[in-house]
């Protein structure tokens, strides 16, 4: 039992001990220690220095061809059709899965089939079949016409003319990626509040003006980060373009590759490290989209990877102040 408060002490025995405690701003918190997570760590550090080694020190890959193709002309010619076989077939994506994710929606049964049918067969079809059946779609319709079904023809003109190369590549991806961001775009207006439709409406406000002003900004905040991920899946799907006699920038790689065959290696080296690159600007574009969108769902915007190592600074700098202080 302890003695109560100035009890006597007996004699023979020595006093107790006086404690005197320090003020909480003296006293040093001791974080929690995680030996494990610093195994994993020391691990992780380990394997990615084997593989950063064997990368540089391996001859195999021989850099310095990579080095010479890395901005040769081929090699930007190819990259700018890539570029441009993207940048079409996205905006005619996404303009397209707008469409059908709208005919989804309608009270029309017969838009709701045909949108339905559109997705379900452009979504079961590989992509290379579709660009192969474009490629030979002259040997099924010399010529297209313009008019009346079953009736007279107002305009013809010749298929062959029309679709040279690059258009081949273009619909063919487009009519791919409109199945696909139909789905996205559907989900993303789904994903709105049902209150926000009714308050909408409450209003008197026309649909269209409805749908352009109160429900797709806020759908997305939900479409953006899915269709980032399509688009990330359309700059690489471009590579297929080869097939369709397009030299984007895999077909430059495989057209230098069988001429040069000793650079094989550093050719797909320099396709890898280009998709990278461009996946890359993309996924940053996506973080400063999804930020300009969140300004209204969250009370605090997500910082920029700027802002986030100046605060990292700042508390590295605090931390060292505290230690050199105690």
């Amino acid at each position: 039992m302890s003695e109560p408060l100035g009890a006597a002490v007996s004699p023979g025995t020595a006093p107790p001990p006086i404690t005197v405690s320090r003020p909480l701003s003296a006293q040093r918190v001791l974080p929690l220690r995680h030996p494990g997570r610093w195994i994993v760590t020391a691990v992780v550090l380990v394997v990615v220095a084997q593989i950063a080694h064997g990368l540089v020190t391996n001859r195999f890959y021989q850099w310095d061809r990579f080095q010479y193709w890395f901005v040769r002309p081929v090699i930007m010619d190819g990259l700018l059709i890539t570029l441009e076989v993207t940048a079409f077939s996205a905006a005619l994506g996404l303009v397209g899965g707008i469409l059908l994710a709208l005919a989804r929606l309608s009270r029309s049964p017969v838009l709701r089939a045909v949108s339905w049918v559109y997705i379900w067969l452009f979504r079961s079809v590989p992509l290379i079949v579709v660009l192969l059946f474009l490629y030979n779609f002259s040997a099924l319709y010399h010529t297209l016409s313009i008019g009346v079904p079953f009736g007279p023809a107002f305009v013809r003109f010749d298929e062959s003319r029309l679709a040279t190369d690059i258009v081949i590549a273009v619909v063919g991806l487009s009519l791919n990626e409109a199945a696909y961001a139909a789905e996205v775009v559907r989900a993303g207006i789904l994903s709105v509040d049902q209150g926000q439709h009714e308050a909408a409406a409450a209003l008197g406000l026309p649909k269209r003006y409805q749908f352009a002003r109160i429900v797709f900004p806020q759908a997305l905040r939900a479409i953006i980060p899915s269709y980032v991920n399509q688009l990330i899946g359309l700059v690489k799907s471009t590579s297929l373009v080869f097939y369709v006699s397009l030299l984007d920038l895999f077909g430059s790689v495989q057209s230098m590759g069988s001429t040069y065959p000793g650079d094989i290696v550093p050719l797909l080296l320099v396709a890898t490290v280009w998709y990278v690159i461009l996946t890359s600007v993309v996924s940053v574009v996506q973080f400063y989209v999804e930020r300009y969108y969140s300004r209204g769902a969250l009370r605090t915007v997500p910082p920029t990877p700027l802002q986030r190592l100046r605060a990292g600074a700042r508390d590295l700098r605090a931390r060292v102040q505290r230690e050199t202080a105690i």
